[in-house]
């Protein structure tokens, strides 16, 4: 049964009258008149009582250029420094210690044929992508002209912030790890004999056998073959902006927590008799929020919805004519590649028969208060040399489809929102590399899941381990969107994806091999029982599931809790059954559960994990450990159901105690809000002018964890705070749109001279969805003040 808070909640905020859910202000003083260079027209934007811009433009360009205005206005540090990131110029405000992360983000950077790239792109989108820069540079020249309305940081660290270039965009591919360090891993483990403990932190889905790639010494692979992927190599000072941990369980912690859920309900099971699309993408919680919501519109164009700061275009929202959602598809886009150098001329290195000269790009990183430092940049046919070792003759390349011609990311979004109906959404997924589970229900009643990114095709090997750099193993294409898994109106009537493994039965996976690994499917199996129980499906429904606590990790423990214990244990499992495992703010037994399931995994580890092994294991997946401890594995000794019993025991002890120590002697004042924490600060807060200049947003409390569909995660082992979840959630009512509800935390601005710097900070907690206002008229009645942006 869905939890009660969360029905009532949705049920009040899908019924309550939009007039009343914020006292009406009106249109007030009249219209504010800037002058915007880049404009091709008078742009008129409006924003309503949620402070929710609507943009009015009389073309593409301008509608678009609307947004990078406001984007730049509410998150200009925000976006400023992530552009800096991606395109290495950290160094030249920061000084010399980020050198090698400058250095590490030029090797992505995409060094074939940018006006290529440019001119592949769908029509329309070129434009859109140009007035969106021009929109960010127009603010840049506004504060420009007046500095002290620059954000505050700016002052606090003396710089100023970059011109964008819509060239950047195409250039700038991104440095991410993908799977290389579970390549290396599985290597390492099965040079020591080990690889078959793999499956205690990462097994197979599906289930598959090991193959190591002819020719590949597994004995000579190590830590050092990732080099600059690894980010002990390429330090960022500041620590909030590192893009993955550093420690090997945290990097796929973090992988799989940057997931989301989205459902499609069919007209044929909605109380609407409309469809109805749902969705909340997982991302960080703590520091910069990771959408921005707008609603453009001109000829042509009418969306509305989350963007991502920095990136053009509505990522989760509606045009319209249809409403579109997303969740990560997992596909395997990377690979290592050892190749052997010359040991007469480190430069080259022996591919398909011959030896060839590394590509080379020599650049300069300008450093603050200190000399330009000159870099080498080195490529194989386009891959980046993350790694060399001379005196080994042996240097790594790493594969990554973001590096291929037509990975133009940065502009997929646009296509996306420029499109009319499903088949010319495929268009747009000729571009779209980031693998997606997209989802999709326009007003004439279609519902369709795509998955959409760039799959490499791999016919020599599988991409479980490195393989030899000589050619061999090479990719020889991607799979086409058309052999990707889909469904176009599915008989069910419904349809969810929330990162778990949704390879179709009967799709021919030995043959067109995308991944093995995949979430665990706790939240998907928790959102298709609730679903599969609604035959009439209602907005405040998909609310109600959105703030869901019901864990079923938690289930599968109480399942398993023994009948006779020790009095020491015997308290924990009192409380535990009666218990109806929902993670609730409120509920004493929820915090006593998360104190004991990491006690489990920790003494599940030391019983099954040998301690040679324990490096390359430093933790176990949940959903195998339950697996395992559920139908008593032998693997847990000679007599496992006893094993397990003693275990869990032990565990419930040790919960207990870690419960009394962190909650008070009392456990019936104990709860689990109280120490699952929503707090918010700079990133970069760690710089006491910042810190004071930027209050922490702090204090609210709140249930669930990573595996209930309200997802909020939490790293156990540095404390109990909420470290990513669903910052902005959206439920469309599909063709009235009006009735379409949003969240977004804590605001729009990240500027605290704003009135919506944590504006919506207690509804996000309280989950009062809020009215996404689309019709002319309704954005009318609403609007609080308007602006016009004409031509400089």
């Amino acid at each position: 049964m869905i939890q009660r808070r969360a029905l009532l909640l949705a049920t009040v905020a899908a019924m309550a009258l939009p007039g009343c859910l914020i006292a009406r202000q009106g249109a007030r003083g009249g219209t504010t008149r800037i002058r915007g260079r880049g404009a091709k027209a008078a742009i008129e934007i409006v924003e309503d009582e949620l402070g929710v811009p609507h943009v009015r433009a009389a073309s593409l360009h301008d509608a678009y250029f609307g947004q990078g205005y406001l984007v730049a206005r509410d998150r200009l540090f925000q976006i400023d420094l992530d552009y800096r990131r991606d395109m290495g110029r950290l160094a030249e405000a920061f000084g010399a210690d980020f050198v090698a992360a400058d250095k590490a983000a030029r090797l992505f950077h995409y060094r074939g044929d940018i006006d290529a790239e440019l001119a592949n792109l769908p029509d329309g989108v070129l434009e859109c992508a140009e007035g969106y820069v021009a929109g960010v540079n127009a603010r840049i020249a506004e504060l420009e002209a007046d500095p002290a309305q620059l954000p505050p940081e700016y002052a606090m660290l003396g710089i100023r912030p970059l011109r964008w270039d819509v060239r950047s965009l195409a250039r700038n591919r991104g440095l991410g790890m993908g799977d290389a360090d579970d390549e290396v891993r599985r290597a390492r483990m099965h040079a020591a004999g080990l690889l078959d403990l793999d499956a205690l932190m990462a097994p197979l889905r599906p289930a598959w056998r090991f193959t190591v790639p002819d020719g590949l010494d597994v004995a000579g692979v190590s830590e050092a073959d990732l080099g600059v992927l690894d980010p002990a190599n390429r330090p960022v000072p500041f620590d909030s902006i590192h893009e993955v941990p550093s420690d090997l369980a945290e990097r796929r912690a973090d992988r799989f927590a940057r997931g989301s859920n989205a459902w499609t309900i069919a007209a044929s099971r909605s109380a609407t008799g409309r469809p109805i699309l749902a969705n909340d993408p997982h991302l960080g919680i703590g520091g910069f929020s990771p959408r921005h919501v707008v609603h453009l519109t001109a000829p042509g164009l009418d969306v509305i919805g989350g963007g991502a700061p920095g990136l053009p275009g509505i990522m989760q929202g509606h045009t319209d004519r249809f409403a579109f959602g997303r969740t990560n598809f997992h596909i395997d886009q990377t690979d290592l590649f050892i190749l052997r150098t010359s040991a007469d001329d480190p430069e080259r290195y022996w591919h398909k028969g011959q030896w060839k000269r590394f590509e080379r790009f020599e650049d300069e990183i300008a450093v603050k208060d200190g000399p330009t430092q000159r870099v080498t940049l080195r490529y194989a046919d386009g891959r980046p040399i993350v790694a060399q070792d001379a005196a080994r003759q042996r240097a790594t390349a790493f594969a990554t489809v973001g590096m291929l011609p037509g990975a133009t990311m940065r502009f997929a979004i646009i296509a996306i929102n420029l499109a009319k109906d499903w088949v010319s959404l495929r268009e747009a997924f000729r571009i779209h590399s980031s693998p997606t589970n997209f989802h999709y229900a326009d007003v004439d009643g279609n519902t369709g899941w795509q998955t959409i990114g760039f799959t490499p095709v791999r016919p020599k090997h599988d991409g479980l381990f490195p393989a030899p750099g000589d050619g061999d193993f090479d990719w020889t294409g991607l799979l086409p969107v058309t052999e990707m898994p889909s469904a176009y109106n599915p008989a069910e009537g419904w349809f969810a994806s929330a990162n778990q493994m949704n390879l179709p039965a009967d799709y021919p996976y030995g043959e067109k091999v995308i991944s093995f690994d995949w979430s665990d499917p706790f939240r998907y199996n928790r959102i298709s029982e609730v679903l599969r129980d609604q035959p009439r499906h209602r907005i405040e429904d998909s609310i109600a599931l959105q703030h869901d606590v019901q864990s079923l990790p938690a289930r599968a423990l109480v399942r398993m809790l023994p009948v006779n214990l020790s009095p020491e244990a015997a308290p924990a499992a009192a409380m535990l059954r009666r218990w109806d495992c929902g993670l609730e703010a409120d509920s004493a037994a929820a915090l006593l559960y998360e104190m004991v399931l990491p006690e489990l995994q920790r003494a599940f580890r030391e019983m099954v994990v040998p301690e040679a092994a324990r490096t390359f294991v430093p933790a176990v997946n949940l959903y195998e450990m339950l697996r395992m401890l559920e139908r008593a594995d032998p693997r847990l000794g000679a007599a496992p159901a006893q094993a397990r019993d003693a275990l869990i025991e032990r565990s419930l002890i040790a919960g207990w105690n870690k419960a009394l120590a962190a909650a008070g002697p009392d456990p019936a004042q104990w709860r689990w809000g109280d120490l699952h924490r929503v707090n918010l600060s700079h990133p970069l807060s760690s710089i006491p002018a910042i810190a004071s200049a930027f209050p922490k947003i702090e204090g609210g409390r709140s249930g669930g964890d990573g595996y209930t569909p309200m997802a909020r995660g939490l790293n156990s082992r540095r404390g109990y705070q909420v470290t990513h979840g669903a910052s902005y959630l959206f439920v469309a009512d599909v063709g009235a749109w009006d009735n379409s509800r949003f969240l977004l935390l804590p605001g729009q601005s990240a500027d605290p001279r704003s009135p919506h710097y944590a504006d919506f900070y207690p509804r996000w907690l309280a989950g009062q969805m809020q009215p996404l206002w689309f019709s002319r008229k309704a954005v009318d009645a609403h609007a609080v003040r308007r602006m016009e942006i004409t031509p400089a």
